[in-house]
């Protein structure tokens, strides 16, 4: 891969009082190219991450980019959306874009301002991530999406509340050290596996701790060409990368096997010429609980129906065999869709820069990242390693 990351920027992630997804953008553009020495005017591409749908107005969001920063005004650049997938199919895009030749250094920028619309309406805009034909009557919006898909597996392999309880607790427990985290608090596990006033069902069996969070924020990436990041002061290096798609109704596949997710990590771990077990840490894609529990046996660490086995043993834990979200995951660092993809990359490479401060998984050289749009549908597998 002829592509290198050499600078990042994250917002904290939560209820932000920016006013909207441009003032987003403004945040991390500047902060981006600082961070990785480069000069806007050397910028060749700009990639833009933003699901939208309904959360604002405003569309084109690749050209927000340049009103904070008017050196970039004639740059090219342009809006890319995949669901929650977004922020990494701009950062694929933007790899592209410099593998083909066409510029040497890429922005790469996810964002959203989500929580400036009621509830309902959130939900309703994010239900347009699944089959609107057959699922856009389901209650409960993709939570319960992902209710069916959690009552489709315990009828299965039997009821995992309980495991699914404690993959909550481990996120919100590593997300205390996450200072760009939405939620920096640690449940425990008898708060996060029981049913209460406070921790109420969102879409049977998934109980609010079950569930992602709401949350506004930006991430950006600054990507060069290897020939030219020679002297850059960080380097991270993909030693492969995969994008796998599945079809978009769940009624015409096994909803509780991620067929999609499974091929994408078996291309990445071909391409890159490892197993799982020379990875030092996950970051995946925990929009829900369950979805992680099924992404464990898509990495190929459990047979289908296992993936309880791995938490309940702590295999996933930050002191385990193979952490698993070390930085807290979507369930606790919160899931601003567009930045998503984009922010699980940042993480995943302050990790391998020894940068991540209380999150710092001890001598991490080689990383997962698994990124997916939908339930499943659009599945982006990247493997990470500090090239200096």
């Amino acid at each position: 891969m002829s592509s290198k990351i050499i600078g990042w920027a994250h917002t904290k992630f939560g209820k932000s009082e920016a006013e909207d997804v441009e003032a987003l953008i403004a945040e991390v553009t500047g902060a981006a190219l600082s961070h990785a020495e480069v000069q806007s005017q050397d910028v060749d591409g700009i990639f833009v991450g933003v699901l939208n749908n309904g959360f604002s107005k405003q569309g084109m969001e690749g050209a927000l980019v340049a009103l904070n920063m008017p050196e970039l005004t004639h740059t090219p650049a342009v809006h890319l959306e995949n669901a929650c997938a977004t922020g990494s199919a701009a950062l694929y895009a933007a790899m592209d874009f410099i593998e083909a030749g066409r510029g040497k250094i890429a922005l790469v920028i996810g964002a959203e301002k989500m929580t400036a619309k009621p509830v309902a309406e959130t939900g309703d805009i994010l239900l347009s991530a699944s089959y609107r034909k057959e699922e856009g009557d389901i209650p409960g919006g993709f939570a319960g999406v992902f209710g069916q898909i959690a009552q489709s597996y315990f009828q299965r392999y039997g009821d995992k509340s309980y495991e699914l309880g404690l993959i909550a607790a481990k996120n919100h427990a590593n997300g205390v050290c996450n200072p760009y985290a939405h939620m920096q608090k640690d449940f425990g596990v008898p708060f996060c596996t029981t049913v209460s006033e406070k921790n109420p069902y969102v879409a049977a069996p998934l109980r609010r701790t079950d569930c992602s969070l709401i949350s506004d924020g930006a991430a950006a990436i600054v990507l060069m060409h290897e020939d030219v990041a020679l002297d850059a002061a960080r380097a991270i290096g993909f030693r492969a990368r995969a994008q796998v798609n599945d079809i978009l109704p769940l009624s015409r596949r096994d909803p509780t096997s991620f067929e999609g997710a499974r091929r994408a990590w078996a291309d990445a771990r071909e391409t890159a010429g490892i197993s799982m077990s020379d990875l030092d840490f996950v970051e995946t894609h925990d929009c829900f609980t369950m979805a992680e529990m099924i992404e464990y046996e898509a990495m190929g660490l459990a047979e289908p129906g296992e993936g309880a086995a791995l938490i309940r043993d702590g295999y996933t834990y930050k002191d385990g065999i193979l952490p698993v979200n070390p930085s807290g995951g979507l369930k606790s660092k919160g899931h601003p869709v567009g930045a998503t993809g984009v922010s699980q990359h940042v993480m995943a490479c302050m990790q391998l820069m020894d940068e991540a401060g209380g999150m710092q998984i001890k001598g991490a050289e080689t990383a997962g990242v698994f990124n997916m749009g939908g339930a499943a549908v659009a599945n982006y597998v990247s493997i990470l390693e500090r090239s200096k």
